[in-house]
């Protein structure tokens, strides 16, 4: 097997999380430039905002990077469950002075498609990686035949195996720690989700291709431990979230920074998928795995008018405070810093 270095061209076996909503480009500019693998996500990106961050990110490394996007299967409407979920958010709205009936309709994220794959191919990244699976056949074909390499996240060793037998050449395990979107797939049911301490090793036994340990890895020991556990290298995501290079809110940063930051929940709230924030006044008062939120990613359309008048306010009371659950290593310090820091773990 390669190392996780030889297969991505890389100084470290360090990859930061891509982060969609909290960064751009110059997040994983830095990374990549202080020797890990910076990622960009691209699953708010049109393909012309696509083609922007790539066009800045190309011009400034030499060095490889990654690029990712989620490859879900776009829901039917659910006119009943559109209804049920305004329902429940219709106090809030009341109270905050909004009109619930001119709510946008709309997915807000897309999936891997044909347009975006024409997009990159123009860059061919050295990395790119997907969340929710892997794309259709023809898609993940265009971006082997370029030469890029192919991550994706299970959660499961039921997704790792089904990911190796569909072409990823590594394999991230997202533990149950990990802040942002839940990566399953081939299940819903939460009760198959384990920690990064479990999931690794058994990973590791089944894959012939690298795992990648996600969730909980917030400094050099936290990377150290990992590796022991039959790891070839680490994601990290929460650890570079009040990086400057990021692009992270000021409400999201001061919750990161505080002891709000030791109670994370997993919530369908804000997207329809489970997704671990901390947690906040509507994932109390309407319960973080309310079964009416619309399914992902239909529900962030109703939420982002409350997000947005409570965030003018000073309040992260209605926003995706995403974070894992451990918070400690975020600190407002350059990204190169985080990473030559976390890098001291191999």
């Amino acid at each position: 097997m390669k190392t996780l270095t030889s297969l991505l061209g890389t100084e470290w076996p360090l990859i930061q999380a891509p982060m969609a909503g909290s960064q751009g480009m110059a997040l994983a500019l830095a990374v990549s430039e202080a020797g890990g693998l910076g990622s960009l996500p691209a699953a708010l990106l049109a393909p012309e905002a696509l083609e922007r961050e790539l066009a800045v990110l190309q011009a400034g490394t030499q060095r490889p990077y990654n690029v990712n996007f989620f490859c879900h299967q776009p829901p039917l409407p659910d006119p009943a469950r559109d209804a049920a979920w305004r329902s429940a958010l219709a106090p809030f709205y009341a109270e905050a002075g909004l009109d619930i009936s001119a709510v946008p309709a709309g997915p807000g994220r897309v999936p891997f498609s044909a347009e975006a794959a024409d997009v990159l191919e123009r860059f061919r990244p050295a990395v790119v990686s997907f969340h929710f699976g892997l794309p259709a056949p023809e898609l993940l074909a265009r971006v082997k035949a370029w030469g890029s390499v192919v991550l994706s996240s299970a959660t499961t060793v039921a997704e790792g195996r089904w990911l190796q037998a569909h072409g990823a050449d590594a394999v991230i395990a997202q533990g149950l720690e990990a802040g942002g979107h839940r990566g399953m797939f081939l299940t819903d049911e939460l009760s198959t989700q384990v920690g990064t301490m479990a999931l690794v090793p058994q990973l590791a036994a089944a894959l012939d291709v690298p795992v990648i340990a996600a969730g909980g890895i917030a400094d050099a020991a936290g990377v150290r431990a990992a590796m022991a556990l039959g790891a070839a290298g680490v994601q990290v995501g929460t650890a570079y979230l009040c990086c400057p290079e990021a692009t992270t809110s000021a409400v999201h940063r001061a919750a990161l920074m505080s002891e709000a930051a030791a109670h994370t929940a997993l919530t369908r709230l804000f997207s329809g998928r489970p997704a671990r924030g901390i947690v906040n006044r509507v994932m109390r008062e309407l319960g973080p795995l309310n079964p009416a939120a619309p399914a992902f990613p239909l529900a962030t359309a109703a939420m982002a008018p409350l997000r947005a008048h409570w965030e003018a306010l000073g309040s992260g009371d209605f926003s995706p405070l995403w974070s894992g659950q451990n918070a400690r290593g975020c600190r407002a310090a350059p990204a190169a810093d985080i990473t030559r820091a976390l890098a001291q773990g191999f």
